[in-house]
């Protein structure tokens, strides 16, 4: 058994999850606005080394230029026997 397999999931990161579990994205600004969640990134890599495939696309706000990532679930971690 792995580290990963061992670790549970933080409340930040079930929150963010079950987020794009409904097939909802996710940005910087929104995780903190809806969820309280100011270190993103962060639980993002947590999601993935415990083995989620989470997509990032970089996108531009039209109005100030500025540059984000949009976070999307692309596939469920796999469970090991």
């Amino acid at each position: 058994m792995t580290i990963n397999q061992i670790r549970k999931l933080s409340p930040q990161c079930e929150l963010i999850l079950n987020h794009l579990r409904k097939g909802h994205s996710i940005t910087q600004r929104s995780a903190l606005m809806d969820f309280g969640v100011m270190a993103l990134p962060r639980r993002i890599a947590d999601l993935k080394e415990m083995g989620y495939r989470i997509e990032s696309v970089m996108e531009h706000n039209k109005l100030t230029g500025q540059r984000y990532a949009r976070y999307s679930l692309i596939e469920e971690a796999r469970k090991s026997a």
